[in-house]
């Protein structure tokens, strides 16, 4: 079994496995590295590659990933002044990581929703 159990509160704070996949398995972070995979883009261009994020949920995001060194922000002075993101070589490692489980979850939504639906269905009786 992988290393997923603490005994403490403090060794929760010290566990990698805790501390990096809660950083990354946001809803919105995933999404971020995902879009940010085919290169370097501009804050408008990843707002409208993703759609539905706030800018203020993404300006979020985008701080919290080159906190931890996933992405990097670069500034051209201009003008006009551009702001790019970019994957570091960890979030490019870390896009390929992700990429199966992405796979893996297109190809079995189908089931996904029928689990869901019968669930949903059992708990209603």
């Amino acid at each position: 079994m992988l290393p997923v159990g603490v005994e403490s509160k403090s060794e929760a704070q010290n566990c990698p496995i805790r501390s990096v996949l809660a950083n990354v398995t946001g809803k919105w972070r995933i999404i971020v590295i995902l879009a940010l995979e085919d290169g370097p883009k501009r804050f408008g261009e990843m707002k409208r590659c993703i759609g539905d994020i706030t800018q203020r949920v993404l300006t979020e995001n985008l701080r919290a990933l080159q906190r931890d060194g996933y992405l990097t922000r670069t500034v051209d002075a201009g003008p006009p002044v551009a702001v790019s993101y970019e994957l570091t070589p960890l979030g490019q490692e870390l896009v390929a990581m992700m990429k199966p489980l992405v796979y893996w979850s297109n190809d079995h939504m189908d089931g996904v929703r029928v689990a869901r639906l019968e669930y949903d269905r059992a708990e209603r009786r």
